[in-house]
Order: C-alpha cells, then sequence, then structure tokens
C-alpha cells in the first residue's frame, strides 16, 4: 500500500495551492497550517528550492471521532496535503494516505474512521 496518492497538474504554483485548498472544502476539510519550504529553507539554510508548500488539512468531525477511539492519534493529525512544483514545471498535489499511516495503529475503531478519510481525500485529489 502507497503512502500517499498524487496527481500532476499543469499550472501556475499560486492557483494550484488555492485550487486544491477549495477542493479540500468541498469534503469539509479545513488547512490549520500551511508550511512555505522553499521559503523556510532559504531563511534557515540559505539554499534554493522548489516551490514546496505543506498544507495541514482538517475534517473537524473525523478528527474529533478518531480522538475519541484513540486519545494519541493526535500524533498522526492533520491530514498533510503537499502541493510541489517540479523540475518540469509541472505541479504535484500529493495527500497522506490514512490508511497507510493507520496500519501502524493497532485499533481496529481506527480503521472505519481512516478508510472514509481516504475516499475523501482520493476525491479531493481526484476533482482536481
Amino acid at each position: 500500500m502507497n503512502y500517499y496518492f498524487s496527481k500532476i497538474l499543469k499550472g501556475n504554483f499560486n492557483d494550484t495551492v488555492e485550487k486544491v485548498t477549495v477542493a479540500l472544502k468541498t469534503e469539509q476539510f479545513g488547512v490549520l497550517t500551511e508550511i512555505d519550504i522553499k521559503d523556510t529553507l532559504k531563511k534557515k539554510l540559505d539554499v534554493n528550492f522548489n516551490n514546496y508548500k505543506i498544507l495541514g488539512a482538517c475534517n473537524p468531525p473525523y478528527a474529533h471521532k478518531a480522538l475519541l477511539a484513540e486519545n494519541k492519534i493526535g500524533t498522526m493529525l492533520p491530514c498533510n496535503v503537499i502541493v510541489q512544483e517540479l523540475d518540469s514545471g509541472d505541479i504535484e498535489v500529493a495527500a497522506v494516505n490514512p490508511m497507510a499511516s493507520m496500519q501502524a495503529v493497532e485499533n481496529d475503531a481506527l480503521k472505519g474512521i481512516a478508510e472514509e478519510i481516504t475516499v475523501k481525500l482520493k476525491a479531493v485529489i481526484d476533482r482536481l
């Protein structure tokens, strides 16, 4: 099982970040955090890097269910979605596969939640 699913797109990087944010909202995800890797690496290490953002996406009802089922699951939240500009100029959008990450947790109550979130995140990627 792959730990992520992704899609390659043509277009502008910032426009793609906005499209991803809108697509996440259609599946009731909000973006809690946005980490600009390019900017951070430039500031901290003085290195150049392609455009790369990590969006920390959260679906509050599902996060609540998961936390009730496993109180340490917050170590795996939020669901990360990346938008990165490839050397080719194309834009890749990738989301964590919750089914893969939940395999490390021995809690049957999380399986159904992970399956439902997987469907929602795949729908986001497919919608782009």
